[in-house]
């Protein structure tokens, strides 16, 4: 089995390299202080702790296997794309754009992916901070007998007096292997994964408002598809009654067409029951209490585009969301390999102290109080246990599974993208094949029931007809959805309203 160090001796040469770099210009710089005064080197010194090295390996994105043009599409592939187009210019329903423009503002799971972008920008500032010294300050003043350590070494002699220190310090470390810069690099790229993150939540919340929107119309066309059922069952009741009491028909035939007109009737509370639960999720994602959803537009009103562009496979990894928000993923586990190599060299600071100490107190005006101090420090590991070792190999295994995330991210991103593409291409095929059983079976209850009145069929042909009908029209009407739902699922899949700014999201301004 190949250990996780493995896929990173590039790093080991990059930090290596690094290295090397630093160490022969040091080499160089120390011949060069040799020749000059200290006084006037000091500068190019501070001008070195500035600049350092930074150790670790430089990011560069994971190699994908990017195939040509999506499974799915005929002919050669297009720059174009769907994906190119606002949100509001693909679901152009009136309702449908003020629901997804509700949702974009009062949504809880995008308000809750803002306070994420929050804590992350501030975890980068933290991050950032370290790059300035540090100033704090400290205050103490007391009073005791026989008091040792701190700043009286030594007793007093059995008297009881008072004792004051107030001091500030600062505290600053040059950061010459780059330990900050990469730690900076790291968060910096959390940062932006959560931003893509909250672009992601974004992009999905319009695909699931426009996705539930159009299961509502398609419950709507299936309700008006069961009260016709059952009108049309009923008016068969009524005639096989009236000849019933003519003494024409017989009870087996009213009992059979009524069993029919009563499981056409069960089907409507049925579907009236899943309108109000997607209703209600519908107000849950505009951020409502639940709350029926006015609408008068019809599932078979919303037209589908004819052609539909999609673009490059390549354009992909630039417009999906997830895929750029694993990739700063992958970005930040590269710099805290960097972090994790920076900890096995020494950290080099300054530190400076001024301020008053006196003891007793009453001297503290004496003028003979001043404490002040400027330090330069110097700390490195030399024995830990392994577990820098451990630290650095562990950065290396979370920067090979955030890479392997990432390059599975991308092949799930080419099978969205191409499954839309098969399903939107087979869906027009079963549409017209159902279209035309949906026909077939119209003629044939038409048919059944004047062959019925002529006294040429049973009761049975008529019933059969119209059984047959009912699920051949609901059919249509799934797939009649489905063909709707599919664009919004290849929208979401090829990271739709990718070039949109922020701002611009609310949608079509009134």
């Amino acid at each position: 089995m190949t250990s996780p160090i493995q896929p990173f001796r590039s790093t080991h040469f990059a930090c290596s390299s690094a290295a090397t770099r630093c160490s022969a210009f040091f080499t160089t710089f120390d011949k060069y202080v040799r020749g000059c005064r200290l006084k006037l080197c000091s500068p190019m010194i501070l001008l070195v702790l500035l600049i350092g090295c930074a150790v670790g390996p430089n990011y560069r994105r994971p190699k994908i296997n990017v195939p040509p043009q999506f499974r799915g599409v005929e002919g050669a592939a297009q720059q174009a794309s769907i994906a190119d187009l606002p949100w509001w210019e693909v679901f152009k329903d009136p309702q449908l754009i003020s629901l997804i423009q509700m949702a974009l503002a009062n949504n809880y799971d995008l308000r809750v992916a803002v306070t994420r972008i929050e804590q992350s920008r501030q975890l980068q500032a933290q991050a950032r901070a370290e790059y300035f010294p540090f100033l704090d300050y400290g205050v103490r003043a007391g009073h005791g007998k026989n008091e040792f350590g701190g700043i009286i070494p030594n007793g007093n002699g059995g008297k009881e007096q008072g004792s004051f220190i107030g001091v500030a310090t600062a505290a600053w470390e040059a950061d010459i292997w780059g330990r900050i810069r990469r730690s900076n690099e790291s968060a910096r790229a959390q940062y932006l994964a959560t931003e893509e993150a909250r672009r992601g939540v974004m992009l999905s919340l319009v695909g699931d408002v426009a996705q539930a929107y159009f299961e509502l119309l398609g419950l709507d066309l299936q309700l008006e598809i069961s009260r016709q059922t059952t009108d049309s069952f009923s008016q068969t009741l009524n005639l096989f009654n009236q000849r019933l009491a003519g003494g024409v028909a017989s009870k087996l035939d009213t009992s059979r067409a009524e069993a029919a007109q009563a499981t056409a009737a069960a089907t409507i509370p049925e579907l009236e029951r899943l309108i109000a639960l997607k209703e209600n999720q519908i107000s849950v994602l505009v951020g409502n209490n639940p709350n029926p959803i006015m609408h008068a537009a019809k599932l078979l009103d919303q037209a589908i585009p004819p052609d539909i562009p999609v673009g490059l496979p390549s354009a992909l990894l630039e417009r999906r969301p997830d895929i750029l928000a694993v990739e700063q993923q992958v970005r930040s586990a590269n710099a805290q390999v960097g972090v994790a190599t920076a900890n096995f060299f020494p950290r080099i600071g300054l530190t400076a102290l001024y301020g008053h100490a006196s003891a007793p107190l009453s001297q503290l005006s004496s003028g003979q109080t001043l404490v002040w101090s400027v330090a330069g420090n110097m700390t490195g590991p030399l024995f830990h246990g392994g577990a820098l070792i451990a630290q650095k190999r562990q950065a290396v295994a979370f920067w090979e599974e955030t890479r392997l995330q990432y390059q599975q991210t991308a092949l799930l991103a080419f099978q969205d993208v191409s499954n839309a593409l098969i399903s939107r291409e087979k869906y027009e095929s079963i549409r017209t094949e159902q279209a035309r059983s949906v026909q077939a079976y119209r003629e044939s209850v038409k048919v059944s029931l004047q062959r019925y009145l002529a006294g040429k069929a049973s009761y049975f042909e008529v019933l059969e007809a119209q059984q047959q009908l009912f699920p051949a029209e609901n059919a249509l009407a799934t797939t009649e959805l489905n063909r709707r739902i599919i664009i919004v699922q290849l929208y979401k899949a090829l990271g739709g309203g990718w070039n949109l700014k922020d701002p611009d999201w609310s949608g079509p301004k009134p």
